[in-house]
């Protein structure tokens, strides 16, 4: 059903942005879906129609905002098992193999973890966001594995959205590098914004984008006669951008194993392990995996966290790598 807010400005409100007065005041609307109907023509001021969630807003000014009703999603359900690892009436966790992407987009519009949710219960997912992402909070890259947290109604996507945006979701991820981080252990702290060469990648920026926190520590090192040097290292995020992990790394200097976007050029080494390298070569995704997700759950109001073991494809590697280096 449609649904109208209807509010006028107080003094003490005055000079703050129009998404951030609203998502004070509506608590139960994420500032995120706050933004899209603004961009999506769904707010007046003074009855003027207004596209910019950043404008400021002024003392006695009358905002209208109009809440449509979700639009069902006409997704073809796509069978491919899901590893559920957790499941209730108001949200599901999975672990998302690589290979696989999380919504329908261009040039992929029906095999997908979506079409997959749709196939295993359609009527039991979020319908607030895009209507080709029911139930999706947050993603993963297609080549990246693990934790996912999917929203079976609109009140719990509402709620899981809103600690995204506030950055209280514990997100881990494991991957293995080329060379050695310097310092081992550090938080990076940059802007990222989309590339101006190529639209599909994102970069480091000193005057443009979104900020990005990345905490990161060396598990293991890895170096030696029969093996490149090559590090595990844990990053756990504050916030979470496209391609995060990736691009911070890449800033460092140390680009992840199979990456085969922001990857450097190295030369060959030799004397590698032939097995190594076989396993190295014929990595097809990066070696990135969503090891541990935890979040608010807003029915049971208490802390949950989960935890993915390495797939089988990456797992092999490390332990290659560890008998190399005995």
């Amino acid at each position: 059903m449609k649904k109208k807010i209807n509010l006028i400005v107080k003094d003490i409100d005055k000079n703050i942005r129009i998404d951030v007065f609203i998502s004070k005041i509506e608590k139960n609307v994420s500032r995120t879906r706050i933004k899209n109907l603004i961009v999506n023509q769904k707010l007046k001021i003074n009855n003027l129609t207004i596209l910019d969630p950043s404008k400021k807003i002024s003392s006695g000014d009358v905002i209208e905002l109009t809440i449509p009703e979700p639009k069902k999603a006409s997704l073809k359900p796509y069978n491919f098992k899901l590893n559920i690892i957790y499941e209730d009436k108001d949200l599901i966790v999975l672990d998302k193999p690589a290979g696989i992407v999380i919504h329908p987009g261009a040039g992929n519009y029906d095999n997908t973890i979506v079409n997959a949710l749709i196939n295993y219960n359609k009527n039991s997912l979020s319908n607030i966001g895009d209507e080709l992402r029911p139930g999706i909070v947050h993603r993963i890259d297609k080549n990246t594995s693990g934790l996912i947290v999917i929203a079976k109604n609109n009140q719990t996507h509402e709620h899981l959205s809103n600690q995204f945006n506030k950055h209280t979701i514990t997100r881990v991820y494991q991957l293995l590098i080329w060379g050695k981080v310097r310092p081992s252990s550090g938080k990076v702290i940059t802007l990222i914004t989309r590339s101006s060469k190529n639209r599909q990648m994102m970069e480091v920026s000193t005057t443009k984008g979104k900020k990005a926190i990345t905490n990161y520590k060396t598990l293991e090192v890895f170096e030696n006669q029969k093996s490149p040097t090559l590090s595990l290292v844990e990053c756990k995020l504050e916030t979470g951008r496209t391609h995060q992990i990736r691009v911070h790394m890449n800033y460092l200097g140390n680009s992840i194993v199979g990456d085969d976007k922001y990857k450097k050029k190295f030369k060959k080494i030799k004397n590698v392990d032939e097995t190594l390298e076989r396993l190295l070569l014929n990595l097809n995704r990066q070696f990135l995996h969503a090891s541990t997700l935890g979040f608010f759950h807003p029915r049971k109001k208490k802390e949950m966290t989960f935890s993915s073991i390495l797939p089988q494809e990456l797992n092999n590697i490390l332990k290659k790598l560890r008998n190399t280096n005995n």
